[in-house]
């Protein structure tokens, strides 16, 4: 059983993977996980959405959170990556908050989103491709 406990330990290295948390005095009901876009698109996106809700960032990329599945039947564009419970394996430090809404969801709509970022990246959005059979 010590030896299993600290193996469960181990895995909290400096290494470990970080999670966005939601900040104080917000609520998740739907849970959250986040999308990814690289730091130059950000800027870009913001004045797409009709509601911005927490977004993260550092020099490299901008995270939105959005609710948990909002990957459900999307494709969402490259070069954008989409984290499931908003776990971020490859950061060694957490991006800083640069945006919290002034309510206490802090969920940005991922429709909109989603859209945004196809228009950006002149994606086809993923219902609007052809069916083949």
């Amino acid at each position: 059983m010590n030896t299993l406990v600290r193996l469960g330990r181990g895995l909290h290295t400096a290494h470990s993977p970080r999670r966005l948390t939601v900040p104080e005095g917000m609520t998740a009901p739907l849970g959250c996980d986040a999308v990814a876009v690289p730091a130059r698109f950000g800027p870009l996106v913001l004045p797409r959405l009709p509601r911005v809700g927490c977004v993260y960032a550092d020099d490299a990329h901008w995270w939105w959170l959005v609710p948990s599945d909002s990957d459900y039947a999307l494709d969402w564009p490259s070069p954008a990556r989409y984290a499931t419970g908003a776990v971020l394996p490859d950061a060694l430090d957490l991006p800083g908050l640069i945006h919290r809404p002034d309510d206490t969801v802090p969920y940005t709509p991922p429709i909109p989103l989603y859209l945004a970022l196809c228009r950006l990246t002149d994606t086809t959005p993923s219902w609007s491709r052809p069916v083949t059979a």
